[in-house]
């Protein structure tokens, strides 16, 4: 780790870092990062700017709430661990008054915080080390969710969108990555939702947590069969939360996981 700095990083004058490769006409997008670690900070701003993406960087949640609130960036890449305010109090703190999407950076022991921070509206969460790609993945999704969510109906009819899926008392929204269960919304990350649609789009065929794997993350990305199963954990306790009978999703125990839609 980098000797913590409590001081906003700025990659220019300005605060913000240079533009990437934007499409020309196009609004630049925003991307804050807050992470002690210098390191990671840097890195990520390059891999971002490379993308066409605005950065801006902070080495504690204190400075970046009190900048979040002032000049909103479009979305916002956060450590859970950081000194003077740490990642779960930075969100608590903005959900107060904010709807900015977080998407969260932690350890692979920092499960309990993981489930906290999602608890609390974070968006999503992708463990360390990571992919770049992965991270770039995750934002895009999450910002192409965000804007089509402000749109209306109308505007939305004329985009050759993708058809809602619909099992049973389950409906998807793979534009929106909105859930519906009997109607009722169901919160799920960018992860969650490609491993319940992967599921969902041939309902009782058994996908192994391979087959699960390469649909939430890129084929660079590898992640061990614990991670698959804490995200189905979370699947079921985030259903169970608003219908304590669900138990649309089945284990096969040494084969996967199947949703069934009867």
């Amino acid at each position: 780790m980098a000797e913590p700095s409590h001081q906003h990083l700025p990659a220019t004058a300005s605060g913000s870092a240079q533009p990437g490769s934007a499409q020309p006409g196009s609004a630049q997008q925003c991307i804050a990062l807050v992470d002690d670690d210098r390191n990671i900070l840097t890195s990520v701003s390059i891999a971002l700017q490379a993308e066409g993406f605005a950065t801006r960087l902070y080495a504690d949640g204190e400075a970046a709430l009190k900048a979040f609130l002032e000049n909103p960036p479009d979305l916002a890449v956060c450590d859970i661990k950081m000194p003077r305010m740490d990642g779960l109090e930075l969100l608590q703190r903005l959900r107060e008054k904010s709807t900015l999407p977080v998407i969260f950076l932690t350890s692979k022991d920092e499960e309990l915080d993981e489930a906290l921070g999602l608890a609390l509206g974070a968006d999503d969460y992708i463990t360390k080390p990571f992919s770049q790609r992965l991270l770039v993945a995750r934002i895009r999704a999450i910002l192409r969710r965000t804007e089509l969510a402000r749109e209306t109906p109308d505007e939305n009819a004329t985009q050759g969108l993708p058809e809602p899926i619909r099992r049973g008392r389950l409906t998807m929204d793979p534009a929106r990555h909105a859930v519906l269960w009997d109607g009722r919304p169901v919160s799920l990350t960018v992860t969650e939702f490609l491993i319940l649609e992967a599921m969902a789009m041939r309902p009782g065929v058994v996908k192994s947590r391979n087959q699960l794997m390469d649909a939430a993350y890129n084929e660079d990305v590898f992640v061990d069969d614990r991670t698959i199963d804490s995200h189905i954990k979370r699947l079921r306790r985030k259903f169970r939360a608003i219908d304590p009978d669900f138990a649309a999703i089945d284990t096969l125990y040494g084969a996967g996981y199947s949703f069934t839609d009867g």
